[in-house]
């Protein structure tokens, strides 16, 4: 590919580029399954070789593992479950606190609009209707999503056992994809993404259990009702980067405002989960997952947006993971360095416009040129994850 010109290898990437998303668009019913699968195993294969260490036959420990994680899913489910039972027990007192927010909202509306309870009452009229009209359409998109969901979930089992036990074989095909004078390249990006994919992933496992619990307690202490339930549904929406946050706050308003009359706790409410949110971006988070996954923000908004258009909410939850793998993919590459560049966070101090020095692919001797008297010394290298033959 280096002989052809230079713009048409651009063309090329660029129509590689736009093939992977149209790929992803109409295959994401495949797709997604598979490659939730793929990082599923990853996470559970410590647990595969743990249980290959005892001497657990390769099968058993393959079902012992998945099983593990069943295990797990269906603890938090049945917790989830439990609190919205008792925000459903709260019935006749959410409609009396809903009722009186809309009493005091439709005065508002009056006072300050000239907009008379009649205009409000017909407008939700003509909007209910146009609601029931569509019932049938709604009903039946809801229905498809349900059984994909189904379909989803009696998929994922199934792919995680095949790539598990079928890891050699999917290996030694992707060392055969490529010239061996590369293979020690492939091996090195092969254990770097195994390294990243497992550190976000367990490192999100451990942000859902300390927020779910700091974010509780707190609003347990000061008095907020369904407090767990708001704490767990933020928790689990704010592994959406960026988007599942602000969706998370929503709902938490919405639950605070129809658990009590009292608008100070909305604000306590937003209060507490904004500072719960620093506390988590700023000083846990980073220690947990530390540099491993380092996308920057713009990247990460663009991808979230672009993976829920073309996958929805799984494709948004596994944007940053998959642009994690293509900056190590990238990084990895002499021909798309500059991509893993443009995903990464590694921002120039000097601007290109006026420092040609800044527009060298080698960082090692960008940095030699805008800073002849100090010496570079070359990144200590990260510990790769023993050799196993298991």
């Amino acid at each position: 590919m280096n002989s052809l010109p230079l713009t048409v290898r651009r063309s090329i990437e660029l129509l590689g580029i736009c093939l992977i998303l149209v790929l992803f668009y109409v295959g994401n019913e495949i797709l997604m399954p598979m490659l939730m699968a793929f990082f599923l195993s990853l996470m559970l294969l410590p647990i595969y070789r743990f249980f290959r260490k005892i001497k657990i036959p390769e099968i058993l420990a393959i079902v012992l593992s998945i099983l593990a994680a069943t295990l797990v899913v269906a603890g938090v489910l049945t917790f989830f479950s439990y609190q919205v039972a008792a925000l459903l027990k709260d019935f006749p007192q959410l409609q009396q606190n809903l009722n009186s927010h809309w009493q005091t909202l439709s005065q508002w509306l009056n006072d300050r609009f000239k907009f008379t309870s009649t205009e409000q009452i017909r407008m939700l009229q003509e909007q209910g209707n146009k609601l029931l009209n569509n019932a049938g359409t709604y009903l039946s998109g809801a229905a498809v999503s349900l059984t994909n969901v189904f379909v989803f979930m009696g998929l994922l089992p199934i792919y995680v056992f095949l790539i598990i036990f079928y890891k050699n074989l999917l290996l030694r095909f992707v060392f055969l994809w490529f010239k061996q004078d590369d293979h020690a390249q492939v091996e090195s990006a092969l254990r770097q993404t195994e390294v990243i994919i497992k550190s976000y992933l367990i490192g999100l496992l451990i942000q859902i259990t300390y927020m779910t619990f700091l974010l509780g307690i707190t609003l347990m202490l000061i008095g907020i009702k369904h407090a767990l339930l708001i704490a767990i549904i933020f928790a689990v929406l704010n592994l959406i980067p960026y988007v599942g946050a602000l969706i998370g706050n929503v709902i938490g308003v919405l639950i605070t405002l129809t658990a009590s009359n009292d608008l100070w706790q909305v604000v306590i409410v937003l209060g507490v989960i904004a500072a719960v949110q620093f506390l988590d971006n700023n000083i846990l988070m980073p220690r947990i997952v530390g540099s491993k996954v380092r996308i920057n923000a713009l990247v990460s908004i663009v991808a979230v947006i672009l993976g829920g258009t073309l996958a929805g909410v799984s494709g948004m939850f596994l944007s940053l993971p998959i642009m994690a793998i293509l900056k190590v993919i990238f990084d990895h590459t002499s021909e798309f360095r500059h991509w893993g560049f443009l995903l990464g966070d590694d921002r120039p101090g000097l601007s290109p416009m006026t420092n040609p020095v800044v527009r060298l692919r080698n960082k090692h001797v960008r940095l030699k040129e805008e800073d002849p008297d100090n010496e570079i010394q070359s990144p200590p290298q990260e510990d790769a994850p023993e050799k196993e033959d298991t």
